[in-house]
């Protein structure tokens, strides 16, 4: 039974040895904010269109308090408006059903629910997930019968808010029966670009016009998708990475780079092939390179692409010190890239045709990388065994890289806990670590944390949402 979710005292994070982050260190530019969404570092899962998984704003540093929202949900996908209201993409636990909750970030409690929450139609395990913010503070969605909605709240003259849904475009027509949409990003001209589990990639027009191509047959989108704004639009699939753009003749192809994608799928990932949603960075205009880890048997290698020509700037071996293998998108600024781990990890579920895992399990090691573009070439800059349970965040503001960790036996169990840690991205150490509530019903399931403009880290769970700060 669910232990209840109480609030706890401020206390100060247990300090661990490694050097302290410092945020005078210069990364490198992000790119410029896409006008189509919302605030910049939080109107994404992975914080902007390029799913840098950066943001300039500080995280709550190494004091902080601990409260949750207790929403019977998975929460993967949070987003925060100009409002400073957090928008929530989650499954209910009870039949499944993806639900939209409005959460004020100041009001957290054992007793705190949604301020609105909005019910949509279920679809596949990874549809709808990568939702985004536009610039008017939507949820752009897509649901379980390939409507693509735009998701308003407002509060009506008695005080109280509502989420209000309006069908933008029908998805249905340019795919395939049985599919569904996997990522969403809006490119710098306003189209809406999707990317289908069965490799149908596209946009919709301002004006509602959908445009389609089907990508090599046997190729599946497992991730989301990423703009630049040099119109490029980057998807990977389970055997390549892509760049599109928009034509007048609808989308194009602009380069294909096959990658290696092993000889199976790995145990702690979600399909055979790169667990990763594409990377743009770079030192000049924050999106010249483009990077994805593949799956290559044995030592998996961060890859880095010359952003519009496809050209391979550098391999770089990667998580040697922990599992070979990831699901998560990679940190990237400047010339630097950050991989995590989750070889093992226990997922509950896995999206239709994932496949046999090779071998069918595995123990959670972890294990962090970064890597560092310099000329031509790359070079692996630390690595450690943080056992990180979900995406990292970057901050340029204060400059530490925030994640949640998992506490317990490389042979996961039930009974691990977490922890709420925060490394120094110069030298990969562990500068602080505090525990957070519960055991496996407060896994964060390799879930990327939302850093709110009040500097509270919000994380989601299995259950619902931890806010840290």
């Amino acid at each position: 039974m669910r232990r209840p979710m109480i609030v706890l005292a401020a206390c100060a994070l247990a300090l661990l040895p490694g050097r302290p982050a410092s945020a005078a260190t210069s990364w490198g530019p992000l790119a410029p904010p896409n006008p189509f969404l919302g605030p910049p570092g939080t109107a994404t899962m992975h914080g902007d269109a390029g799913s840098s998984d950066v943001t300039a704003l500080p995280g709550p540093g190494e004091a902080a308090a601990v409260a949750a929202y207790p929403l019977a949900s998975a929460c993967p996908t949070l987003l925060e408006g100009s409002d400073r209201l957090v928008v929530a993409l989650c499954t209910a636990i009870a039949g499944q059903t993806p639900t939209v909750h409005l959460l004020d970030p100041a009001s957290p409690g054992p007793l705190a629910g949604s301020l609105a929450a909005l019910p949509l139609t279920k679809g596949s395990l990874l549809g709808g997930v990568y939702a985004y913010l536009d610039q008017d503070d939507r949820l752009v969605v897509v649901d379980g019968t390939d409507r693509l909605l735009r998701i308003r709240h407002e509060r009506d003259a008695t005080g109280t808010w509502r989420l209000i849904s309006e069908d933008f475009a029908d998805l249905g027509p340019v795919l395939p029966a049985g599919d569904a949409v996997t990522g969403l990003v809006p490119d710098w001209s306003g189209n809406v670009w999707f990317a289908s589990g069965q490799g149908v990639a596209g946009f919709v027009t301002a004006a509602g016009q959908v445009a389609a191509l089907a990508l090599p047959a046997g190729e599946r989108v497992a991730n989301s998708i990423s703009a630049a704004p040099s119109g490029q639009v980057a998807v990977a699939t389970t055997h390549a990475l892509y760049e599109l753009r928009a034509t007048s003749g609808g989308a194009e192809i602009v380069w294909r780079a096959p990658y290696d994608r092993g000889s199976a799928r790995k145990p702690g990932q979600l399909s055979w092939g790169t667990g990763a949603t594409p990377t743009y960075f770079g030192p000049r205009t924050g999106a010249d390179y483009l990077t994805i880890v593949d799956n290559a048997d044995g030592q998996v290698h961060a890859l880095v692409f010359r952003s519009g020509t496809g050209e391979l700037v550098c391999a770089a071996p990667a998580l040697g010190a922990g599992g070979a293998g990831t699901e998560n998108s990679p940190v990237g600024i400047g010339r630097s890239v950050f991989v995590a781990s989750t070889y093992g990890y226990p997922y509950p579920a896995l999206p239709d045709g994932a496949g046999p895992a090779a071998p069918p399990s595995a123990p959670f090691t972890g294990g962090m990388t970064r890597v560092d573009v310099d000329g031509d070439g790359c070079r692996v800059v630390w690595e450690n065994t943080v056992r990180s349970a979900a995406v990292p965040r970057l901050s340029t503001a204060d400059g530490r890289l925030y994640t949640v960790a998992r506490v317990g036996p490389d042979q996961t169990t039930p009974l691990d806990g977490y922890a709420f840690t925060i490394l120094d991205p110069e030298t990969g150490a562990v500068t602080a670590s505090h525990p957070l509530p519960g055991t496996i019903v407060d896994d964060p399931l390799q879930t990327a944390p939302l850093i709110t403009r009040d500097g509270h880290l919000l994380q989601g769970t299995v259950t619902g949402v931890l806010r840290v700060g």
